[in-house]
């Protein structure tokens, strides 16, 4: 009679074949432990926080623990004439062999068996792999699937089975173990090289038992004290700074004892505190040649949640076993902290194969136990294959307080593309606990990004107040301020008052504008986008100028100075621009003579300016007839017209001298200043003082530069008020997307910036 009673793996049956590369019928035919050996690799991969990508052609060695295969049967002898796959599919070398072979990795790679012991055994080999220099990390396993009922009946005939499938290590009740399944797999690196550490390991070692008077099957207490002693002896650790062992502990009558004999000689005689003990096969029956890589689990678990997760099953101690009774070792039963550095992990093999690994505990704390020192919300980027995997992990991420390390773990390891994930999705992290995300489906093709930089109008009170919180845009304001610092203006009051007064001045409108889109470029350039296309709008062909690198920061925010300065002294008249749902050709048939057309936006849209009250009057009358109007927001500067040709003479002096060596423009700078047959002229191809002052006395031919835009791109809105936001989602063609990166008014502009990063993540 077999027990009822057996620990199991889930979605055994279930196996994403495409993503590892693995043809139809050959999945099919694979041993489970394969396939699931593959989903686990990628797992320890990514959760190490590594591109699988980026090890390939690295000398990676791959350890694989495997003791039985319960399906070789099937495919080898039963059923060979399937279709060849068998082989490939089913025998043990392959287990390591095809994890190798997806990676395209080239270290050593194997399987390891030695019964019980088989994972540890691997890791042992791992470990002094990577020492001996033959490879320089390493991806080991521990596997064991339950699929044959003849298998358990062997082990039943073995008296080692318990018959009511419930393993009681160290308890005098103690009756044999149930057996288990456990797919394990671990990514070992050399600390100079890991980003996310659970455990040091600080030595492993294998030893056979040799011959045993009482039987190939029966451990010896003598041996397992020589090999404990000479591990720990190899790398000079202090036994008496031991905190736990967790031991192979299988609740068979000889097996503990012999196991308790070994550790209570080689550690006990001198020790003043007992000796913390377990087995987690209390709690999840014995996964044989997985059960090393458990042991090693559970002992990260405990140095990670600072608890020792306790044994179950144990009441009383076996009488046949001193050290149990007068307290020299103690069985965690109930949960305990951890207070201690390092863990001992024993695995025995029943062949007398047996491993003892010492894990020392991360002593490496968390700056502010990862906590953020500042008030900046954080944006989390997942990619996943299917939607519901990757809201598992924004999940997780908005379970737990925002842990700054682990961001940039997860930032790091999707700052490339990881093949075959078809989903992303994004959530930001705030103190106060609000969450925002979303997740989207992705082509998986990558799409033009083009800036779109705003002129006049996108300014507004408070512009840049909540952007300070970011270092680079703050980094940026303050060249900014030292440039403008000798010409007495305040650049930081400008973006951060709330007075809305004070932007009633057109120097200050032009400057704070051009602060602005130079702190914003240097965020884009932070995180990584770099456009393929640039257009500006108005003064906003300063901020393409900037982007393209004909101007330094100091020489942008200078030119819009200059600009305002040069409007203001050459004293102007009294102007004033509005937006009207009209195109360009239709109001130049309404418009009265002195008023012009200062942006062409789209067919039904566009931008006038003129005298203030012929402007009003003009607007009024529109806005009788049932046509949209907009009072656009110009310091009363009739901008784009020939009233600023007075301000022209002033204007190219501060330019001459500001950029006395203009710089070609390239051809991702799609002009809107001068119209596209001109674009092979000298005014067009410098970003010279000529090139700016044109563009403020003539027409912006938004529209027309905007056609260029490739019909698949994403557009960005670089300025410190999505204002073109409208007429590009009219104008432009539908597969466009569109993303604004600030947005007046808002009471976090920070964090409307980090979601639509999120956005263009995604798009």
């Amino acid at each position: 009679m077999l027990p009822k009673r057996t620990g199991k793996v889930p979605n055994v049956t279930k196996f994403d074949a495409s993503f590892f590369g693995i043809n139809y019928k050959q999945a099919h035919i694979m041993d489970p432990i394969c396939r699931l050996l593959l989903e686990r690799t990628y797992e320890a991969i990514v959760d190490a926080g590594v591109n699988p990508h980026f090890l390939k052609g690295q000398k990676i060695g791959v350890f694989v623990g495997a003791s039985i295969n319960e399906t070789e049967s099937v495919w080898f002898y039963e059923r060979p004439h399937e279709n060849g796959y068998g082989l490939t599919g089913c025998a043990r070398a392959m287990y390591a062999n095809q994890i190798s072979y997806w990676l395209g990795i080239t270290g050593p790679s194997y399987a390891v068996e030695s019964a019980c012991s088989s994972s540890a055994c691997a890791f042992e080999q791992a470990y002094r792999s990577i020492c001996n220099g033959s490879c320089e990390s390493a991806i080991v396993s521990g596997s064991h699937l339950c699929l044959h009922p003849y298998i358990s009946l062997q082990v039943s005939c073995l008296g080692i089975l318990s018959p009511e499938g419930c393993c009681r290590p160290f308890d005098k009740y103690g009756n044999g173990f149930a057996r288990s399944e456990a797919i394990c797999v671990m990514f070992l690196q050399k600390a100079c090289h890991a980003k996310r550490v659970y455990a040091m390991v600080v030595h492993a070692k294998t030893i056979n038992e040799g011959f045993n008077s009482l039987g190939i099957m029966c451990p010896s207490g003598d041996m397992n004290k020589v090999l404990l002693e000479k591990c720990y002896q190899e790398c000079g650790a202090d036994t008496s700074a031991l905190e736990y062992i967790e031991a192979h502990g299988t609740a068979t009558k000889v097996g503990d004892a012999e196991e308790l004999k070994g550790i209570t000689l080689a550690f006990c005689k001198d020790r003043k505190t007992p000796l913390l003990i377990g087995s987690f096969k209390s709690n999840m029956g014995h996964p044989e040649g997985a059960s090393g890589l458990c042991g090693i689990t559970k002992v990260i678990i405990a140095m990670e949640t600072g608890f020792i997760p306790p044994n179950l099953h144990y009441i009383n101690p076996r009488e046949d076993v001193e050290s149990l009774v007068n307290g020299q070792l103690k069985v965690v039963n109930e949960t305990m902290p951890w207070i201690g550095n390092l863990a001992g992990v024993s695995s025995l093999g029943f062949g007398g194969s047996n491993t003892h690994i010492i894990l020392q505990r991360n002593q490496k704390n968390k700056v502010n136990g990862g906590a953020p020192d500042d008030i900046i919300p954080r944006l989390v980027i997942a990619s996943g294959r299917t939607e519901e995997a990757v809201d598992v992990i924004l999940t997780n991420f908005e379970s737990r307080p925002v842990d700054a390390e682990f961001v940039y773990l997860m930032h790091d390891l999707q700052s490339t593309e990881i093949v075959g994930h078809k989903y992303r999705g994004y959530t930001l992290l705030t103190q106060d606990g609000r969450k925002l995300r979303s997740v989207n489906y992705y082509p998986g093709s990558k799409r033009p990004v083009w800036f779109v930089f705003t002129g006049i109008g996108s300014q507004w009170p408070g512009m840049g107040k909540s952007l300070l919180k970011l270092p680079v845009f703050a980094s940026a304001i303050d060249k900014c301020q030292q440039a403008l610092k000798p010409h007495g203006v305040d650049v930081i009051s400008i973006i951060t008052s709330d007075e809305p007064r004070i932007l009633n001045n057109i120097l200050n409108c032009f400057v704070g504008i051009a602060a602005c889109q130079i702190g914003l470029v240097d965020v884009m350039r932070a995180v990584g986008i770099e456009p393929d296309g640039i257009v500006g709008h108005s003064v906003g062909e300063l901020g393409c100028g900037y982007m393209d690198g004909c101007l330094t920061a100091e020489q942008m925010v200078l030119a819009a100075y200059y600009c305002g300065r040069a409007a203001l002294e050459a004293e102007l008249i009294k102007g004033m621009m509005a937006a009207v749902g009209l195109g360009a050709e239709q109001a130049k048939k309404l418009c009265p003579p002195d008023i012009e057309v200062a942006c062409h936006y789209g067919l039904n849209f566009c931008m006038l300016s003129g005298p203030v009250e012929s402007m009003k009057k003009f607007v009024e009358m529109l806005q009788h007839r049932g046509i949209f109007t907009r009072e656009v927001n110009c310091a009363n500067i009739a901008l784009h017209s020939n009233y600023m040709s007075l301000a022209a003479p002033l204007l190219l002096k501060y330019l001459k001298q500001l950029i006395p060596r203009p710089k070609p423009r390239s051809s991702r700078w799609v002009s809107s200043s001068v119209p596209q047959y001109q674009w092979n002229t000298l005014l067009a191809m410098h970003a010279s003082a000529e090139y700016h002052i044109n563009n403020l006395l003539n027409a912006v031919l938004f529209k027309e530069a905007s056609q260029h835009i490739p019909h698949n791109a994403i557009t960005i809105e670089i300025a410190p008020h999505g204002l073109l936001q409208p007429i590009l989602e009219c104008s432009l063609n539908k597969g466009i997307t569109h993303i604004a990166i600030t947005q007046q008014g808002h009471p976090d502009c920070t964090g409307w910036l980090l979601t639509a990063l999120g956005k263009w993540v995604y798009s």
